[in-house]
């Protein structure tokens, strides 16, 4: 166990509360680790049960890896998550994403590609208006290719990054070496 900066622990599997556990196993089958920031959200079962699970249930959705990554990357941005940023930084990058529409969606702005920054854009609106959209916000996000389903299914991408983002604000949990090079200091 280590201790970031807040003093909130960061638990590994071996010492994670036992309710917790099972949770934690879950995601290091599907990102082959365990992130600093769910270790720390480890420290209560419920947070980080709450989070897999929701997690779990968002990637059986019906955007594509690159998608969700946009969508998360752009929900750290607009919540403020450093660690968030670097880790879906390093995972857009992963799934394809250049790094241009990489730097774009974390400077606030959009990716040159005129879906993704539909989805950026309509993300942001979301978080923003707390769920009530404009007709035009709407009109733009379907013109770009996307269903009415998915325009409530960014509410689930939205529910899973504010979990995150607001555990990560709250522990400061530092960046893994896995992210390093995608963490920024704010």
């Amino acid at each position: 166990m280590t201790v970031s900066s807040s003093t909130f622990a960061i638990h590994s599997l071996a010492d994670a509360p036992d309710r917790g556990r099972p949770a934690l196993e879950r995601l290091k089958q599907n990102v082959g680790m365990v992130p600093n920031l769910a270790g720390a959200m480890a420290g209560s079962p419920t947070l980080i049960e709450a989070f897999v699970t929701l997690r779990e249930i968002n990637m059986a959705g019906s955007f594509a890896p690159l998608e969700r990554e946009v969508l998360a990357l752009a929900n750290a941005v607009t919540n403020g998550c450093g660690y968030c940023q670097a880790i879906h930084a390093t995972f857009a990058l992963a799934a394809g994403l250049d790094a241009a529409s990489v730097q774009a969606i974390r400077a606030g702005g959009t990716p040159a590609d005129a879906r993704l920054a539909a989805l950026t854009a309509f993300t942001r609106a979301v978080l923003r208006e707390r769920g009530r959209v404009s007709a035009a916000d709407l009109d733009t996000f379907r013109g770009a290719g996307f269903s009415q389903a998915q325009a409530l299914e960014v509410i689930v991408s939205a529910a899973v990054s504010t979990l995150a983002n607001f555990a990560g604000r709250m522990t400061a949990a530092p960046p893994d070496e896995a992210i390093r090079a995608q963490y920024r200091t704010e």
